[in-house]
Formats: structure tokens, sequence, C-alpha cells
């Protein structure tokens, strides 16, 4: 499953899922472009692959800035000439329950989950079409699937990312791009850490495999998605929880 001279833009890259999809991206010989908001975790990321003799490129970006994608596609176009896949993994959650959510909370969380997705795959779809290949790959989440109480915005974030997938397959499919999504369960992440003991072991008892998955399983779907070797798959949704949710 190599993706020798492949160009890969991850968003969301600084850490958790991101970080490892950049890691094993690289592992496979693809040049990645690395983005995120926190530019020093960013610039770590890139030394430490250039180190282990991967191309990277650092672009601090806010997804949720139009002006910071265009900005930050251009770079990477400029860098590497050419972009075949995109991970659209960016994200941040705001949880309260639906009768008191801010506005600003609603706005901020579907502005980076899902107005983001769609901003940079707009930005990578010229040259797709043009060279008549690419690989879009959407992280949406078991809850998206699923709900769960006191994340109306970030669910509704995500499901959306499934309703864009499918649209995309569609529109894409005639010119050899595929559009793909996982959905993680829950993850060992720096998104589920501050949680208490007690709260992991009740998200644990509820997943028929045991256990919570690590970054790394759901990196490795990403990579498959990613490759020649799913060139018949589009408009899926790879579900990556344990057994928690069964479609």
């Amino acid at each position: 499953m190599t993706l020798k001279d492949r160009v890969a833009v991850v968003t969301g890259a600084s850490q958790g899922i991101g970080r490892a999809t950049a890691e094993m991206l690289a592992e496979r010989s693809a040049r990645v472009a690395l983005c995120a908001r926190n530019a020093e975790k960013l610039s770590a990321l890139e030394a430490e692959l250039k180190q282990k003799g991967a191309e990277a490129l650092a672009i601090p970006m806010d997804v949720a800035s139009e002006e910071q994608v265009k900005a930050g596609f251009a770079r990477a176009l400029a860098h590497f000439g050419r972009i075949d896949i995109l991970v659209n993994n960016a994200g941040l959650t705001r949880d309260q329950l639906a009768l008191r959510m801010k506005r600003e909370d609603w706005d901020a969380v579907l502005a980076a989950n899902l107005t983001g997705a769609h901003l940079c795959a707009q930005q990578v779809m010229p040259g797709m079409l043009r060279q008549r290949y690419g690989r879009i790959i959407n992280v949406t989440s078991v809850v998206a699937q699923m709900g769960n109480p006191g994340q109306v915005n970030y669910i509704a974030s995500k499901a959306g990312l499934i309703g864009l997938t499918k649209a995309l397959a569609v529109e894409l499919a005639s010119r050899n791009i595929t559009v793909n999504a996982v959905a993680p369960g829950f993850i060992i992440s720096p998104m589920t850490d501050p949680l208490p003991e007690k709260a992991k072991q009740a998200m644990i008892d509820r997943i028929p495999l045991g256990r919570m998955g690590t970054d790394r399983e759901v990196a490795f779907a990403i990579c498959f998605l990613a490759s020649d070797e799913a060139s018949y798959i589009t408009g899926h949704v790879l579900d990556i929880n344990g057994g928690l949710y069964l479609a």
C-alpha cells in the first residue's frame, strides 16, 4: 500500500488522529503538507518527519478562515506542484446541551468542522479534476450516526460531513476522484485524555471489543482509502468503533 510520489494535505495535523495520519502517510512515502492552527506543534512534527527522511511542510492554518485556507493551499501547491490526497481532519468541540447552546459556539463548531472541510475540498478539486485523480477523506464521528447528549453542534457538523462526502463522491466520480469518510468511535486522543477515568470506563463498557481505539488504527484506515487499492470505493463511511455502533 505504497503512496510514493503522492502529495497529501492533512488538516488538524498537530495532534491526535491528524498527526498519526500524517506520520503514516509519510511512512508510506507520501509527501505531506501539515496544516493546523498550532504552528509550534506543526514545526516540531515537520522536523521529526524530515529527520526520518520524509518530505513535509508545515502550514499554519485555521480552516474556518477562507483567506487562510486559500493562502495555505496555494503555498502547498507552490511547494509540491500538485495535491493528490486531502484528509479533512481538523475540528473542534464546544459541548453544551441544546437548550443552553450559545449561537457563537454553534457557529464556531460548524465553521471549523463542516464549512472548513468544504473550503479545503474546493481548493483541491480543480487540480484533481485536471489530473483525473484524487482522494478526499473526511473524518466524521460515531456520534454523527448514533447521537450523544450535549454535542448537538458537533454532531450536526459531523453528520453534515457524511452528507458532504456522498454529494462530492457523486459529483467527482467521473474524473477518478474518490470521496470517502471514516467514522471513529471512542479513540485515545487529546480530546478524550481529560475525561475522568470513570467516564472512560463507562465508554469502554459500551464497546463490544472492550477497549478504546488508537489514532494509528484510524490512520491506517485513512491511508487505505487514500491508496490505489481503494480505487473502487467512493461515497462510503468506514466505521472504526470497536462495534459500538453497527449500521
